[in-house]
């Protein structure tokens, strides 16, 4: 069991480039939620793998003896390696949940002092006094489009239609949720930080199909996101809450280039159809083989503690 859960702490690495490549042949939508359930999927099991790394070595220890009930060490694997084990798994694990707890801490925050800046009026459309061109999709209850007199000074009548369609899509479709989710599964395992990239961008190309959907005119939605994106070039740094999206994000030369392609389709360049159902299959491969080895490897220590604790012996 202690070598087999190095599975789940290794398939990442491989499986997060192959949903990249998959994400990018795959419709923007469909892309979301491919890259979330495997951030997920691949969070849990590396986390949960931890876990299990930690409970052999700790039995070790007289007082986990005790409290488990164990009339001996659990033989789950090379007792020294066990031993050596277990305090890195499990103060790996206590950092992870340490910044885990900081991370959602601070995202609350955030979010609390952006609706304190939006205002308490009841409207769907929050507009600020400032000069610098800004638009974002609040998250809340209800959910806001925040939008600065500036942005509004910067755009035509029919091309704030666009880009208000755009933030109404991203509240819709609680693109926050799926942006939280990967972003904290990213504090689980250094490999899944690299989903983050694609998934916004994916959440932004849903977005911008369904404000031209909305509008009627991809180019005018096209118009609309190059000009705010222009218009706010200046200030790409300022300061937003990590949960919102907003239309001047991620790669906008990119996404103008694919509502001008007239395609709603992949988020990106396709894959060859060989290539593409051979990635696809090793990328259903190593999040099946991560889930199914952190569960066997959970049954295969669950044995040994009814092991240790003498009841196959009475049976």
């Amino acid at each position: 069991m202690i070598y087999l859960v190095w599975v789940p702490l290794l398939t990442p690495f491989l499986a997060v480039p192959a949903a990249r490549r998959v994400a990018a042949a795959l419709a923007p939508r469909h892309a979301a939620w491919l890259l979330t359930a495997v951030a997920l999927v691949l969070a849990a099991s590396s986390s949960a793998a931890l876990a299990l790394l930690v409970v052999p070595g700790a039995s070790y220890l007289p007082v986990v003896a005790v409290l488990g009930e164990l009339l001996e060490p659990l033989k789950a694997g090379p007792p020294a390696v066990a031993v050596a084990l277990a305090p890195v798994a499990g103060s790996l694990l206590v950092w992870r949940t340490g910044v885990l707890a900081v991370a959602a801490h601070r995202g609350r925050a955030e979010l609390r002092r952006a609706r304190a800046a939006a205002g308490g009026t009841a409207g769907e459309l929050a507009v600020l006094r400032d000069s610098r061109p800004d638009a974002y999709a609040l998250p809340g209850r209800p959910g806001r489009i925040v939008v600065t007199t500036g942005m509004l000074r910067a755009l035509e009548p029919a091309e704030r239609e666009a880009l208000f369609a755009h933030e109404r899509a991203h509240l819709r479709g609680r693109h926050h949720l799926f942006l939280t989710a990967v972003e904290l599964a990213a504090h689980c395992h250094p490999a899944l930080r690299a989903l983050c990239e694609p998934l916004r961008y994916a959440l932004e190309r849903t977005a911008d199909e369904a404000a031209a959907a909305a509008v009627g005119d991809r180019r005018l939605a096209a118009r609309a996101i190059g000009r705010a994106a222009l218009a706010g070039r200046e200030d790409r740094d300022r300061a937003r809450p990590r949960a919102v999206l907003a239309a001047t994000a991620g790669p906008v030369p990119r996404r103008v280039a694919a509502l001008l392609g007239g395609s709603g389709g992949a988020s990106g360049p396709g894959l060859p159809s060989r290539t593409g159902r051979l990635i696809a299959g090793a990328l259903l491969c190593c999040v099946v083989l991560s889930g199914a080895t952190a569960v066997g490897a959970a049954n295969d220590l669950h044995d040994h503690i009814e092991i240790a604790q003498g009841e196959s012996a009475a049976d």
